[in-house]
């Protein structure tokens, strides 16, 4: 069944609230008219036209539990606390002898050994005299009287005693209790993607199960009579269908969930269908092609007819035909029918709204001024994203095209340089904005 979305600020919290004893709580679907331009506006600039998209969208998918070792790549759906302290008890963190610090000073130190010794896992069940020492392996709980460690290296021992020089600082070469994350902290906040890192967190805590999204579906089509299948005998008024596969490859590094609604031509009817079969299996709809004002561009069309859509002319290079909608309440992303202009629109777009759609949150890309390696006069009224890449001098070289069907500039390119809607002459060494790519991850 599938997750709607709407435009009420609580639907996230009434989620996490009742998902776990109300399993038929649905989002709200999206209203219509929440992408629709303002009156006698034409052009949108991009900050505006995400300022929009932010406050339209809402989270689309509800939860559930899942044991930490199943919850690889989920987002958290609410704070998790840690059940235990990490670490659980005060040990020693290297190899030497444990003793009191008090019993200590300036200069030689010499302290008899106590018998036995305190290991990981089996722990010294007795007690340490002021003025003795105890073997101590790191790991190791601290025995009662010990809170202080000299590393087996800066002592000499005969086996009955060991020597060393002060002073020793207090605690040294310990690990508190909880001295990481006490019990009952806040280990992680919602809207965390579980990786590698959290999930060692979560269990090292006690954490056995936590509730998570869903994953958000995303579904993509491509539209376009003149499109073809990769390995279809074609000539050379088609083109293969490169903007698939790309985007069905990023909702996969994106850790989401790829529906693949496959190739339409400019048919509306056939059109109309597919995007009925994306809102009845996904929570989102990416299009190629068909985004702009022209005969065949029915994915405009539609949206219009719907009273759904939004920006389609954005001021921004490459990517002007940027179409906004909802049907049947899934927001529609029409994306530009050029490669480049299609990942451009995805990144900047789409990227931060599924944040939302899914749980995550808005995520703004991290950017890094830098030096340009390249030259460019830049006129005002349109933000603009260069292909472009670090070079071993640590500066941004640009892609030598600024084609939208130059797809071998996307291959070729680590990020974006981001240049702002003003009017900019840039020379070599001037600082710019580059994104790489792992930005939008």
């Amino acid at each position: 069944m599938p997750k709607r979305h709407g435009l009420f600020p609580d639907a996230g919290r009434q989620i996490r609230k009742d998902a776990g004893t109300c399993g038929m709580l649905k989002p709200p679907r999206m209203k219509n008219d929440c992408f629709a331009l303002p009156p006698g506006v034409d052009w949108t600039p991009v900050d505006d036209a995400l300022q929009r998209l932010r406050k339209a969208v809402r989270l689309s998918v509800d939860s559930e539990v899942l044991p930490v070792e199943e919850a690889h790549g989920r987002l958290l759906a609410e704070p998790v606390r840690a059940r235990r302290a990490n670490p659980p008890g005060a040990n020693s963190a290297v190899d030497g002898y444990g003793f009191s610090h008090s019993a200590t000073g300036a200069g030689d130190q010499l302290m008899p050994l106590v018998d036995g010794r305190a290991a990981a896992g089996c722990p010294f069940l007795g007690h340490v005299p002021e003025g003795h020492a105890i073997r101590i392996l790191t790991g190791a709980l601290l025995p009662s009287g010990v809170n202080t460690v000299v590393l087996e290296e800066d002592c000499s021992t005969d086996g009955a005693s060991i020597a060393f020089e002060g002073p020793v600082k207090l605690g040294a070469n310990t690990r508190l209790e909880g001295e990481d994350v006490n019990e009952g902290e806040l280990a992680l906040p919602a809207g965390t993607r579980l990786g590698p890192p959290e999930l060692a967190l979560l269990v090292a805590t006690g954490v056995t199960d936590v509730r998570v999204h869903r994953k958000l579906k995303v579904a993509v089509l491509s539209t376009g009579s003149e499109i073809a299948l990769v390995g279809a005998a074609s000539g050379p008024a088609r083109t293969y269908d490169a903007n698939r596969p790309m985007l069905l490859s990023l909702v996969r590094d994106w850790m989401l969930e790829p529906v693949d609604l496959g190739l339409v031509p400019d048919d509306r009817d056939a059109l109309r269908s597919r995007l009925d079969a994306g809102a009845e299996n996904a929570d989102v709809i990416l299009t190629s092609g068909g985004a702009s004002a022209g005969d065949e561009d029915h994915v405009s069309a539609l949206l219009a007819e719907s009273g759904s859509l939004g920006d389609w002319r954005i001021a921004l290079k490459p990517g002007r035909p940027l179409a906004l909608g909802v049907w049947r309440g899934v927001p529609v992303f029409g994306l530009p029918g050029n490669p480049v202009a299609a990942l451009v629109c995805t990144l900047i777009f789409a990227r931060p709204a599924m944040g939302v759609l899914g749980g995550e949150g808005w995520r703004e890309p991290l950017g890094f001024n830098v030096p340009a390696a390249f030259e460019k006069s830049k006129k005002a009224g349109r933000r603009e994203y260069l292909r472009a890449r670090m070079n071993a001098d640590g500066a941004a070289e640009a892609f030598m095209s600024e084609g939208s069907g130059r797809i071998s500039g996307l291959a070729w390119a680590g990020g974006l340089v981001e240049i702002g809607d003003g009017a900019r002459e840039i020379r070599r060494g001037d600082p710019v904005r580059f994104i790489p790519y792992g930005s939008f991850r």
